[in-house]
């Protein structure tokens, strides 16, 4: 997680990613940590990943951070947006 990170809070973590918001759930930062790549979303993007991110939370309401943000990572999409930090 770098500088464009900084002012979110973290949601959930596991040992392969984390989920960091902004207060108001408007930015999200999706961390896949062995690759050290980042999904930054705003806007848009952060709308269709909150949708996203309850619905899998409502299905799956057991599932651990890495199982739930594995999901939204691979089948969501949102690996796609990701960046190399560092």
């Amino acid at each position: 997680m770098n500088d464009a990170s900084e002012g979110l809070r973290l949601v959930e973590e596991g040992s392969e990613y984390a989920l960091l918001s902004s207060t108001d759930s408007s930015v999200f930062a999706l961390c896949f940590k062995p690759d050290n790549l980042t999904a930054h979303l705003e806007g848009e993007d952060a709308a269709r990943f909150r949708q996203d991110y309850a619905t899998i939370r409502q299905q799956f309401p057991a599932w651990k951070a890495d199982q739930t943000l594995a999901q939204l990572w691979d089948q969501g999409g949102y690996s796609w947006l990701a960046a190399q930090e560092g």
